[in-house]
């Protein structure tokens, strides 16, 4: 099946290395990070469970759950799990899904055949607090993910969420926002009383709101 921007993230049961899980009962209110990869015991997979773990008070400050996946068997995460702690100087503390039997893999497409049909490719979901994908990654088994981009998109999720704007190129936390062409200037000024740089009638640049 094919997974679009705005659909329903799937629900599904699976044995994760804190427990056996229901997807959407774990999620509960929180954002999501859902990321494959490609198989344990390699070193770019190693790399990034290993930085994941370094950025959970980051997903914390955002109330972003992180949990990750291969086709390896439970036994083996676990002592994957000792690899990581001693390589990457972090313990795991996020739930790896054991999906052996690749009903999840499949269910979310991250076996791509012409790559492998035998093991995921980088697939990356974030969903957010209404179950819904928000966003999709999928990088090479060769290529190790970027993790800040992904807290960037959260972070321009979660403001453009709450606000009537949208993030320019290379946007960062604290940059400057744009104002949604659906806004007409009458509304745009009691948004923002502060007013803005108008360098084209839809292109209208303004601070970040804060709040």
């Amino acid at each position: 099946m094919t997974l679009r921007l705005g659909d329903i993230a799937p629900d599904f049961e699976a044995d994760t290395t804190e427990g056996r899980i229901r997807f959407h009962e774990w999620l509960g209110n929180s954002w999501g990070v859902l990321f494959s990869h490609p198989r344990n015991y390699t070193p770019v997979c190693t790399t990034e469970l290993g930085y994941t773990a370094k950025l959970k008070p980051e997903f914390e400050k955002r109330n972003v759950k992180a949990i990750g996946l291969s086709v390896d068997k439970l036994e083996d995460h676990h002592g994957w799990s000792k690899d990581i702690a001693e390589t990457q100087g972090t313990s795991l503390n996020f739930p790896l899904i054991a999906d052996a039997d690749k009903t999840v893999a499949n269910l979310y497409d991250m076996i791509h055949p012409n790559a492998s049909d035998t093991f995921t490719v980088r697939s990356v979901f974030i969903v957010d607090h209404n179950k819904k994908i928000r966003l999709t990654l999928t990088y090479p088994a060769s290529t190790g993910r970027n993790f800040d981009e992904v807290l960037r998109v959260i972070d321009s999720l979660q403001l453009t969420d709450k606000y009537k704007v949208a993030t320019p190129v290379n946007w960062k936390q604290g940059d400057d926002v744009i104002i949604v062409p659906a806004v007409n200037n009458e509304d745009a000024k009691k948004l923002f009383p502060q007013g803005w740089k108008e360098l084209r009638p839809y292109l209208r640049v303004v601070p970040q709101p804060k709040g």
